[in-house]
């Protein structure tokens, strides 16, 4: 295969807004800087940045609009740069920092989408209920899923979010933690009663599906629907269920594969399911573009309703009865 030249344009992890012939960090994106995937570079200990600086210059060459900002960050991916900064548009008094930037900005606006979402649900509900966001049902998606399930343990009800899911291997082990219902609570001698088992949220649950979902993103509201864990909200997902198994390679670096796995219910007596038609929602909600562009999310918003709706008959469980008398 030929050898492609890539420039790597080291990013800052920012939304830039032009002003005044300078470049304002009109928004700058929270990471989780534990991990490189997530890493965001002027959210390092110790910088002197924030949201409404102006970048004035990248290893001593000025910045200016109109001029793209990432002309100045060519080469720069992963490597120590020092910029110029200042609270005005203008060189005057600006101050100096050292970073890093990074080659990717994808992980970092992924992760502003799920924690934006979760704290509109958090608002909308009081609290009451959690949110994940499932972005596959692959390692990635292993990890999203217990990572904001074990954090949202106490909560009364969960919104399940799998738009976009793209898939991997079939998703049992998501629902069968879905699906766990309060059997019992465990009083230690001192502190709360632990309700068991432990690591689930027992209250009403709605599922976010689209039509970009599919594969294991098929299966996974299919699962949900079929265990009666909660209504789905959205459109029909894509209808790609049949699985591989293998890669054939080829000369050229490519490789070939075939539909292996079929799927099938054993519903009516045994039928082929899901294939070709998707997962229908339980309540069809678009996500209109107009709503869209001024911040809105349709299909989200009727998730909240329905999550709230079902939590008027939530009971939660009872206080610990009183020890039985010698």
């Amino acid at each position: 295969m030929p050898d492609r030249k890539q420039v790597g344009v080291g990013l800052l992890g920012v939304d830039y807004a032009a002003e005044g012939g300078f470049y304002r960090f009109a928004k700058i994106y929270n990471g989780e800087n534990w991990s490189d995937n997530t890493r965001s570079p002027l959210t390092e200990p110790g910088l002197k940045v924030k949201e409404g600086n102006y970048l004035i210059a990248v290893n001593g060459h000025p910045v200016r609009a109109p001029e793209s900002p990432y002309a100045a960050f060519q080469n720069l991916a992963a490597k120590v740069v020092t910029l110029k900064v200042n609270d005005k548009p203008s060189p005057e008094g600006a101050w100096e920092i050292s970073v890093k930037p990074v080659a990717s900005e994808n992980f970092l606006r992924y992760l502003d989408f799920v924690e934006t979402t979760r704290r509109k649900v958090e608002q909308a509900t009081g609290g009451r209920v959690g949110y994940m966001h499932v972005p596959d049902t692959s390692i990635g998606g292993l990890i999203q899923f217990d990572k904001y399930l074990t954090a949202q343990i106490g909560k009364q009800g969960f919104i399940i979010d799998e738009r976009y899911n793209s898939g991997g291997m079939i998703p049992d082990f998501y629902t069968e933690k879905l699906k766990r219902q309060l059997l019992s609570l465990v009083s230690p001698r001192e502190g709360k009663d632990i309700p068991w088992p432990p690591l689930a949220i027992y209250g009403p649950k709605v599922m976010l599906i689209n039509e970009h979902a599919g594969s294991g993103g098929d299966a996974f509201p299919w699962f949900f629907k079929r265990e009666k864990i909660g209504p789905l909200v959205g459109t029909r997902t894509w209808g790609g269920l049949i699985g591989i198994s293998r890669q054939v390679p080829l000369m050229d670096g490519g490789f070939v594969t075939a539909p292996e796995f079929a799927f099938w219910s054993t519903d009516n007596g045994g039928e082929w399911v899901v294939e070709n038609y998707g997962v229908a929602p339980d309540y069809k909600v678009e996500d209109r573009p107009d709503l869209v562009v001024k911040g809105r999310d349709p299909q989200l918003e009727k998730a909240i309703e329905l999550v709230l709706d079902g939590l008027k008959s939530y009971q939660p469980p009872p206080p610990r009865p009183k020890y039985p008398k010698k």
